[in-house]
């Protein structure tokens, strides 16, 4: 049985926080269940100044280099599966 292992690595650069900028988005509560405690997503997008990657990594999934690997390994991504049943 083959296995297909990759990584995927994605730089996140955030503008300078003040200590005001921090508190409310605490206070939002959308870090509390957050790896890496902002969710690029929602709010703590405002605080992204640049992303150099994947963008679906930084979300949770590379989504275009699974496909890549799904691909290589014969599955089409691009198919309807759902209607064969």
């Amino acid at each position: 049985k083959q296995r297909n292992v990759f990584a995927v690595e994605t730089k996140v650069t955030f503008r300078t926080l003040n200590r005001d900028d921090m508190e409310k988005y605490w206070c939002s509560g959308e870090p509390c269940d957050k790896a890496g405690a902002y969710g690029i997503q929602g709010l703590g997008a405002v605080f992204v100044e640049r992303i150099d990657g994947s963008y679906s990594n930084v979300v949770g999934l590379p989504l275009m280099e699974t496909a890549r690997a799904l691909t290589d390994q014969g599955i089409d991504c691009l198919v309807d599966n759902s209607l064969n049943g």
